[in-house]
């Protein structure tokens, strides 16, 4: 009975919303087919359009999705019925969703052994020291199946002149094998030194594998893969898209950012390959990153994700105990690191819920790093009680956009932070792009995924989880330099900025349950 009175309600608002939409509405539906009305065909279509509309707005509605989402669908199939039903053939469904986690679970069943972490014992006496990082490794574990290692080596690696040299420096040292994933590559100076290192490296015998996102790298030219393909380089892009209107991979898109070197070295974070990651391109300037060097233990897990990206899309299952072997050296910490991918590959938003968890155990401190600031209302309200609980929270954010319904749908989130304390500030020397989140100085993350609905719900995406680790003291350090670097947000002059801006923030903030 709930059940249909729940179908009769919805229907109920729907057709108010077509039958006694307003004069602005009218007109817009008008322009949606003003290009019809001379033909009793496209007539036809037309209508059909609008009565699809209706049902794909009952089949969202039925999903039981994010309210907000829902109701931002909605209005779009409402108002713009032909051209909301295109936009949602092509980036609302979850029939591949579906299908990404349904492959996942194939490759899953091999993990148990592979990318076992550290011994038992020794993960139970350093989780005894803190209430709160046992809260945390429980969450990653269970929602993600990731162990906890607490012999890896790492080692913070900040902006692109730091980064770039020493991925090129352990390249050169592989014996074995290399694997690397990109979301965007480019075919420039710095992307065909990396080129000219691979094609050196497979021709003397050593196995490379290469992921590239087929929407990130749409510019990467076809000589740049011939030439890689050539030597004996096995590289792929990650989920081409041939007709979107059928195929929705074009909104599941792979923004990792993996390298591995003989299962004992690996690289993620926030850097993509290109000129502009080492602050060549003017309208940036110079680009603000970070990236994270491992040794040891950890790096297997890195190595699990990126096969698993691989089986993904080749079905070649690879589990030889030789990709996931560590060199018997001495890598003992302080402190333990978990590698943790989301993605739509996960039944759960397992990175937003670490940050969530991470955020909500605050006490002192929570320091955040993102270059696209669109939090979902758990993010939102987390940030908000902990200012509020006398937590000092700290946001840095560019102050240029590179994605400009992204930047203003950021800045639309403004006033209610600063409103309850947060202090947030924009990035004056260039274009920031880190992804960091700390909290009390003890627990960081590093990695690919940004604090936005996107990163959570729909990119694959990876964040390396630090826990008590030497590392971030650095990160502590850099951020505080980064503040030095930026300019603080004044609510009062905030408040002041002009009324047209205002609205394309809150326009671009409607949009914000689907960028």
């Amino acid at each position: 009975m709930q059940f249909r009175l729940k179908i009769l309600i919805f229907l109920s608002i729907v057709v108010c919303i077509l039958y006694f939409a307003s004069p602005t509405i009218k007109f817009i539906w008008l322009m949606n087919f003003a290009f019809f009305e001379k033909s009793t065909i496209f007539r036809l279509i037309s209508v059909m359009f609008s009565v699809t509309a209706i049902g794909v707005s009952i089949i969202i509605f039925l999903e039981n999705r994010n309210p907000a989402r829902t109701l931002t669908w909605i209005i779009l199939l409402a108002i713009f019925p032909l051209f909301g039903f295109v936009f949602y053939l092509i980036f609302g469904q979850n029939y591949k969703k579906k299908m990404v986690y349904r492959k996942k679970a194939i490759i899953d069943q091999h993990a148990n052994g592979l990318i076992s972490g550290s011994d038992d014992e020794e993960v139970k006496e350093f989780i005894s020291q803190n209430q709160r990082l046992e809260y945390l490794i429980n969450i990653a574990a269970k929602q993600s199946n990731t162990p906890v290692t607490m012999n890896t080596f790492t080692k913070v690696l900040t902006n692109g002149s730091e980064t770039f040299p020493r991925i090129i420096e352990e390249l050169k040292k592989a014996k074995h094998h290399i694997h690397i994933e990109f979301y965007i590559v480019r075919n420039d100076e710095i992307g065909n030194q990396l080129k000219d290192i691979l094609i050196e490296k497979a021709q003397s015998g050593v196995k490379v594998r290469f992921l590239y996102d087929a929407v990130g790298s749409w510019k990467l030219s076809r000589n740049f893969v011939k030439d890689l393909r050539k030597a004996g380089v096995e590289i792929l892009p990650f989920s081409p898209v041939k007709i979107p209107v059928i195929n929705d991979t074009i909104n599941y898109r792979n923004h990792r950012k993996i390298i591995v070197i003989d299962s004992n070295v690996g690289f993620v974070g926030g850097l993509n390959i290109g000129d502009e990651y080492l602050g060549k391109d003017l309208y940036f300037g110079k680009w603000r990153d970070t990236h994270l060097y491992l040794n040891g233990e950890g790096v297997r897990t890195l190595q699990f994700i990126f096969l698993q990206d691989w089986y993904y899309m080749t079905n070649e299952l690879i589990d030889d105990k030789e990709y996931f072997e560590i060199n018997p050296n001495n890598y003992s910490s302080k402190g333990a690191i978990q590698l943790v991918s989301g993605g739509p590959d996960r039944k759960h938003e397992v990175i937003k819920e670490l940050f969530f968890a991470m955020i909500t155990s605050a006490r002192k401190s929570i320091y955040i790093a993102s270059p696209y600031f669109v939090p979902d209302e758990d993010i939102l309200t987390a940030l908000k009680v902990a200012a509020n609980g006398g937590v000092k929270v700290k946001i840095l954010m560019p102050d240029r956009p590179d994605k400009k319904i992204v930047f203003y749908a950021s800045r639309s989130y403004f006033p209610e932070l600063l409103e309850a304390g947060v202090e947030i500030y924009e990035y004056k020397q260039g274009f920031l792009h880190s992804k960091i989140l700390i909290v009390d100085g003890e627990i960081a993350s590093v990695g690919t995924a940004n604090m936005d609905m996107r990163s959570f719900r729909l990119n694959f995406e990876v964040t390396a989880f630090l826990y008590l680790e030497e590392s971030i003291h650095r990160l502590v350090n850099d951020f505080n330099n980064d503040i030095r670097d930026s300019e603080a947000i004044i609510f009062k002059d905030f408040k002041k900025r002009p009324i047209f801006k205002r609205i394309f923030e809150s326009l671009s903030r409607l949009m914000a349950p689907l960028l």
